[in-house]
């Protein structure tokens, strides 16, 4: 019955990584969104700080989604993988909630993806740098 288990992150988990995240966005003199999702892509936990640009709601829920999905951050991993072929470089932005730019990483436990943060608010290298302090609160305690 073991094999039917699956890990997710935990609301506690998402809140101190939020925590993490706002707190390097102020380091950044910047106001981001972030997602949290769970193994699934459903949202876990969502913030927006105070006059975060509006769109970078549904920006931060797509990288959450992206990296989630595939289990990889967004970004430069994504942009190496895909731009030496037309076909997939253009075709991967009709995918519904698929983004590029970075900001998005997943949330690995073991050799498991058990959910995903998604930033938006700065340039995408501010985004990854929120992100990536959110992962390393997560990391240094939890997986």
């Amino acid at each position: 019955m073991d094999d039917y288990l699956k890990k997710s992150v935990s609301l506690a988990d998402a809140e101190k990584m939020v925590t993490a995240a706002k707190a390097k966005a102020i380091e950044l003199n910047m106001a981001i969104a972030i997602t949290i999702v769970d193994e699934s892509g459903i949202t876990k936990l969502f913030a927006r700080m105070d006059n975060a640009p509006l769109i970078a709601v549904d920006a931060s829920r797509k990288k959450a989604v992206t990296a989630v999905s595939f289990g990889i951050p967004t970004g430069d991993s994504w942009f190496s993988f895909i731009k030496d072929d037309p076909m997939l470089r253009e075709g991967v932005h009709d995918f519904k909630d698929f983004m590029l730019m970075g900001g998005g990483m997943p949330v690995v436990s073991g050799n498991q993806v058990i959910g995903a943060i998604g930033i938006s608010g700065g340039h995408y290298l501010q985004d990854q740098e929120c992100a990536q302090s959110a992962l390393d609160s997560l990391y240094n305690q939890v997986c």
